[in-house]
Protein backbone atom coordinates (compact mmCIF):
# COMPACT_ATOMS: atom_id res chain seq x y z
CA UNK A 1 0.00 0.00 0.00
CA UNK A 2 1.15 3.37 -0.92
CA UNK A 3 2.67 5.77 1.82
CA UNK A 4 -0.31 8.70 2.71
CA UNK A 5 1.44 12.76 2.39
CA UNK A 6 0.61 14.80 4.66
CA UNK A 7 1.11 18.57 5.38
CA UNK A 8 1.29 19.60 8.36
CA UNK A 9 0.01 23.48 8.73
CA UNK A 10 1.56 25.31 11.20
CA UNK A 11 -1.09 24.77 13.56
CA UNK A 12 -0.47 21.00 14.04
CA UNK A 13 2.79 21.75 14.87
CA UNK A 14 1.92 24.67 17.68
CA UNK A 15 -0.40 22.59 19.63
CA UNK A 16 2.02 19.92 20.23
CA UNK A 17 3.37 22.66 23.08
CA UNK A 18 -0.13 24.14 23.71
CA UNK A 19 -0.15 24.27 27.31
CA UNK A 20 -3.24 26.93 27.18
CA UNK A 21 -5.48 24.61 25.41
CA UNK A 22 -4.67 20.60 26.56
CA UNK A 23 -7.58 19.04 24.98
CA UNK A 24 -5.99 19.89 21.35
CA UNK A 25 -2.51 19.44 22.99
CA UNK A 26 -3.56 16.20 23.80
CA UNK A 27 -5.14 14.83 20.81
CA UNK A 28 -1.94 16.73 18.67
CA UNK A 29 0.23 14.16 21.15
CA UNK A 30 -1.98 11.26 19.92
CA UNK A 31 -1.63 12.29 16.45
CA UNK A 32 2.33 12.27 16.78
CA UNK A 33 2.31 9.70 18.68
CA UNK A 34 0.20 7.23 16.45
CA UNK A 35 2.77 8.55 13.01
CA UNK A 36 5.91 5.61 13.69
CA UNK A 37 2.98 3.34 13.49
CA UNK A 38 1.32 4.42 10.24
CA UNK A 39 2.32 4.54 6.51
CA UNK A 40 2.85 8.27 6.42
CA UNK A 41 4.99 10.96 4.40
CA UNK A 42 5.39 14.01 6.27
CA UNK A 43 5.47 17.44 4.33
CA UNK A 44 5.76 21.12 5.48
CA UNK A 45 7.03 24.48 3.46
CA UNK A 46 8.62 27.25 4.12
CA UNK A 47 5.44 29.16 5.01
CA UNK A 48 5.51 26.88 7.90
CA UNK A 49 9.29 27.35 8.94
CA UNK A 50 8.31 30.94 8.66
CA UNK A 51 5.18 31.20 10.83
CA UNK A 52 7.28 29.04 12.88
CA UNK A 53 10.36 31.74 13.34
CA UNK A 54 7.63 34.14 14.28
CA UNK A 55 7.61 32.37 17.79
CA UNK A 56 9.63 33.09 21.11
CA UNK A 57 13.03 31.63 20.52
CA UNK A 58 12.44 28.57 22.92
CA UNK A 59 9.44 27.98 20.81
CA UNK A 60 10.92 27.77 17.54
CA UNK A 61 13.75 25.68 18.77
CA UNK A 62 11.27 23.53 20.21
CA UNK A 63 9.24 23.23 16.59
CA UNK A 64 12.03 22.48 14.44
CA UNK A 65 13.60 19.84 16.72
CA UNK A 66 10.17 18.52 16.47
CA UNK A 67 9.91 18.97 12.49
CA UNK A 68 13.28 17.45 12.51
CA UNK A 69 12.71 14.21 14.73
CA UNK A 70 9.84 13.61 12.43
CA UNK A 71 12.18 13.36 9.28
CA UNK A 72 9.60 16.34 7.26
CA UNK A 73 10.53 17.02 3.80
CA UNK A 74 10.22 20.74 3.60
CA UNK A 75 8.59 22.05 0.53
CA UNK A 76 9.87 25.04 -2.14
CA UNK A 77 8.03 27.55 -3.61
CA UNK A 78 7.22 27.06 -7.37
CA UNK A 79 5.60 29.86 -9.30
CA UNK A 80 2.30 27.80 -10.30
CA UNK A 81 1.14 28.04 -6.69
CA UNK A 82 0.98 31.48 -6.57
CA UNK A 83 -1.53 31.07 -9.53
CA UNK A 84 -3.60 28.80 -7.59
CA UNK A 85 -3.55 30.55 -4.45
CA UNK A 86 -4.88 33.63 -6.32
CA UNK A 87 -8.07 31.33 -7.99
CA UNK A 88 -8.78 30.19 -4.63
CA UNK A 89 -9.21 34.17 -3.72
CA UNK A 90 -10.74 34.99 -7.35
CA UNK A 91 -13.77 31.97 -6.19
CA UNK A 92 -13.85 33.49 -2.58
CA UNK A 93 -12.36 30.13 -1.65
CA UNK A 94 -10.97 31.71 0.73
CA UNK A 95 -10.88 35.55 1.89
CA UNK A 96 -7.92 37.64 1.57
CA UNK A 97 -6.91 38.02 5.12
CA UNK A 98 -6.00 33.93 4.62
CA UNK A 99 -3.55 34.13 2.38
CA UNK A 100 -0.86 32.27 4.38
CA UNK A 101 -3.67 29.74 4.19
CA UNK A 102 -4.41 29.83 0.77
CA UNK A 103 -0.74 29.44 0.31
CA UNK A 104 -0.63 26.02 2.34
CA UNK A 105 -3.21 24.33 0.52
CA UNK A 106 -1.70 25.55 -2.47
CA UNK A 107 1.56 23.45 -1.40
CA UNK A 108 -0.09 20.48 -1.13
CA UNK A 109 -1.96 20.95 -4.06
CA UNK A 110 0.48 21.41 -6.56
CA UNK A 111 2.28 18.69 -4.66
CA UNK A 112 -0.28 16.18 -4.93
CA UNK A 113 -0.36 15.74 -1.42
CA UNK A 114 -3.13 13.59 0.00
CA UNK A 115 -4.43 15.63 3.01
CA UNK A 116 -3.80 19.00 4.97
CA UNK A 117 -3.88 18.12 8.56
CA UNK A 118 -4.97 21.51 10.45
CA UNK A 119 -6.29 22.87 13.37
CA UNK A 120 -7.76 25.86 11.65
CA UNK A 121 -10.80 24.89 11.33
CA UNK A 122 -12.35 28.50 10.27
CA UNK A 123 -9.94 28.23 6.99
CA UNK A 124 -7.99 25.00 5.87
CA UNK A 125 -9.97 21.67 8.20
CA UNK A 126 -13.19 22.68 7.12
CA UNK A 127 -15.48 20.41 4.73
CA UNK A 128 -17.50 23.07 2.72
CA UNK A 129 -14.00 24.77 2.63
CA UNK A 130 -12.52 21.35 1.02
CA UNK A 131 -15.45 20.86 -1.56
CA UNK A 132 -14.96 24.61 -2.89
CA UNK A 133 -10.63 23.72 -2.86
CA UNK A 134 -10.62 20.78 -4.84
CA UNK A 135 -13.34 22.25 -7.19
CA UNK A 136 -11.11 25.02 -7.90
CA UNK A 137 -8.05 22.41 -8.42
CA UNK A 138 -10.06 20.64 -11.17
CA UNK A 139 -10.60 23.72 -12.99
CA UNK A 140 -7.15 24.76 -12.73
CA UNK A 141 -6.22 20.73 -13.67
CA UNK A 142 -5.23 19.23 -10.53
CA UNK A 143 -7.43 16.00 -10.19
CA UNK A 144 -6.10 14.48 -7.00
CA UNK A 145 -8.80 15.35 -4.27
CA UNK A 146 -6.93 17.19 -1.48
CA UNK A 147 -8.74 16.51 2.33
CA UNK A 148 -8.60 18.94 4.83
CA UNK A 149 -8.72 17.29 8.06
CA UNK A 150 -7.71 17.66 11.57
CA UNK A 151 -4.93 15.59 13.67
CA UNK A 152 -7.99 14.14 15.37
CA UNK A 153 -9.19 12.23 12.29
CA UNK A 154 -5.29 10.39 11.54
CA UNK A 155 -5.05 9.86 15.43
CA UNK A 156 -8.21 8.37 15.76
CA UNK A 157 -8.63 6.14 12.45
CA UNK A 158 -5.06 4.98 13.46
CA UNK A 159 -6.36 3.17 16.37
CA UNK A 160 -8.68 1.09 14.30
Amino acid sequence: MKNLKLYLETSSWNFYYADDAPEKKAVTREFFDSLPNNQFELFISEIVLEEIDNASNEKTTQLRSLIEQFQTTILVWEPTMKKLTDAYFANKVLPLKAYRDAQHIAFSTVNELDFVISWNLRHIANVHRQKKVNAINMLNGYTKPLQLITPMEVSYNAEN
